[in-house]
């Protein structure tokens, strides 16, 4: 079982309050992804659940134990973190083994371990090769593998993914998602990077401030986001928002347009503009248009699409894909 509950939990620096309150619920086998930016307070959250962090108020369980006060070797979770912290002195072998051996377990079960876990993260080639010998995404696997020979109740990733560069982040996505497709045990991943939250995750916890803006589905944030913000956060490139005449005509204080749902014509639409800049990407090309009246908007259009700089287009918001905010940024 690996099922988490906060309840009322608080986390305060002197007088600074990080997390005012958070409620939230873990199933067992989710992957729940913590989003937000920087300084909302997703990595205090997930080191208050794995207990680097004591709490300022209310209570951690798992599995329906109130664990709060235990220590973090107490609560059977296994935690990665940004920075891979491996012994560059030991092999793979070594380093993937080092927590058993300290928990003092016969060499039998640790090689039997070791073995999974190397099956299970493709490392059985690199099981005798030191950390300076690898890649980073590598690296980033035998952290996984020390993790994963726990047998943890858990997983916590904390931006696990941020040393690496583009390309490797994203077959370690791939790694990832499908670790937590074979194991099915309960994954918590901390990440600033909303693409990653929307490819990941079965379950998506939006924070702000220490608040927890909304909790949903992937495809719940994108479709029904409960504020401006979530609206904002969720979807790349990021939502276009209106104020003014156009939102009063939409019987709003805002209103806000997805890049895909917006059509562009070089003959007619609702608003006329000026291309700023064209990016063409192969299969979409992002136009980014200066309209009078209304401001700069993004449009994601399908395949190539041959306007530059300069030219005059038209852009028009795809039928029943307006969303409306009310002057407090709430939804409508």
């Amino acid at each position: 079982m690996g099922s988490i509950t906060l309840s009322n939990v608080k986390k305060a620096f002197g007088d600074t309050v990080v997390i005012p309150s958070i409620d939230l619920e873990v199933n067992n086998g989710e992957f729940v992804v913590f989003v937000g930016p920087s300084g909302c307070g997703k990595s205090t959250l997930l080191r208050m659940i794995a207990g680097l962090e004591d709490t300022s108020g209310g209570t951690i369980a798992i599995d329906g134990q109130d664990v709060t006060d235990l220590s973090a070797a107490k609560r059977g979770l296994a935690m990665v973190f940004q920075s891979y912290a491996l012994y560059p002195h030991m092999t793979v072998r070594k380093n993937i083994a080092f927590p058993l051996k300290m928990a003092g377990l016969p060499a039998v079960e640790v090689d039997k371990r070791v073995a999974a876990a190397a099956n299970v993260l493709n490392l059985n080639d690199y099981l005798d090769r030191r950390p300076g010998q690898l890649s980073g995404g590598q690296r980033q696997r035998v952290a996984i593998g020390r993790a994963i020979v726990r047998e943890p109740t858990a997983f916590l990733f904390d931006e696990p993914l941020s040393n690496l560069d583009a390309a490797l982040r994203v077959n370690m996505r791939l790694e990832i998602s499908e670790l937590h497709q074979t194991l099915g045990t309960t994954m918590i991943y901390v990440t600033h990077d909303q693409v990653e939250a929307m490819t990941m995750a079965d379950k998506i916890v939006v924070l702000q401030a220490g608040r927890v803006e909304q909790v949903g589905s992937p495809l719940d944030l994108y479709r029904n986001p409960r504020n401006k913000f979530v609206a904002g956060f969720i979807g790349s490139p990021k939502m276009n928002f209106i104020d003014g005449e156009e939102a009063a005509k939409e019987n709003a204080a805002t209103i806000g347009i997805r890049p895909e749902h917006i059509e562009l014509s070089t003959e007619s639409g609702r608003w006329k503009g000026t291309v700023a800049v064209s990016e063409h990407l192969g299969s979409d090309t992002f136009v980014y248009v200066n309209v009078d009246g209304v401001g700069h908007l993004t449009a994601r259009v399908e395949g190539e699409r041959p306007v530059s700089h300069g030219d005059t287009v038209w852009l028009s918001p795809v039928a029943g894909r307006i969303h409306r905010f009310d002057a407090q940024d709430m939804t409508l």
